[in-house]
């Protein structure tokens, strides 16, 4: 036979309910300082390639055997440009969610609604700066090392400051993918522990 009791009081409705438990208020810190983080690599990355430009006399191997100038600019390759377009959408993604989460911050709680949708952009906009970095740092590597078997030749020992900015840009691009990793862990972390046990 089936029990029919059901609980009447608050009490015993709290008591039976499942726990849910909500993340601390330092996890919704560490998401501002990350978002914060995001924003500041992707402005940096954005501003150190686009002014990655070097003018440098280069000497032409048919007679009459002369230097011209030649100029190195982050336009000259598609795959900077589309670094410069994608950091810059992770720069403006990444000051958007910090102004969310702060002012979510000053809230009691958090909605779970926020954590997902900030979980599907990062891991969004994380595939798209990875793809972004790639591209440019395989560009800036044939740059810096040639292909023999193509006959592309190096130009890092003609344009070294070209090549310092580049280098340092994708550096830092990395830099602001290892943080949406660690937004996407945090928030995943932060959405599991809403899950009643």
């Amino acid at each position: 036979m089936a029990s029919t009791y059901t609980p009447t009081s608050e009490s015993e409705k709290a008591v039976l309910a499942p726990e849910v438990r909500a993340p601390s208020r330092s996890f919704a810190l560490a998401d501002v300082i990350l978002r914060f983080l995001l924003f500041a690599s992707g402005l940096v990355a954005v501003v150190v390639m686009i002014t990655s430009k070097q003018t440098e006399l280069v000497p032409i191997p048919m007679p009459p055997f002369v230097r011209i100038p030649r100029s190195a600019n982050f336009n000259h390759s598609p795959a900077f440009i589309y670094f410069v377009a994608a950091l810059s959408v992770a720069g403006i993604y990444g000051l958007i969610t910090t102004l969310i989460s702060f002012f979510s911050l000053l809230k009691v709680a958090r909605g779970s609604k926020l954590v997902f949708h900030f979980v599907i952009f990062d891991v969004l906009l994380l595939g798209i700066v990875a793809a972004a970095t790639g591209s440019a740092g395989a560009v800036a590597y044939l740059g810096l090392k040639g292909n023999s078997h193509v006959q592309w030749r190096k130009i890092c020992h003609v344009y070294g400051d070209f090549c310092k900015h580049i280098g340092s840009s994708v550096a830092v691009s990395l830099f602001g993918s290892i943080v949406l990793v660690l937004l996407i862990l945090l928030s995943v972390y932060a959405l599991s522990k809403r899950i009643p046990k």
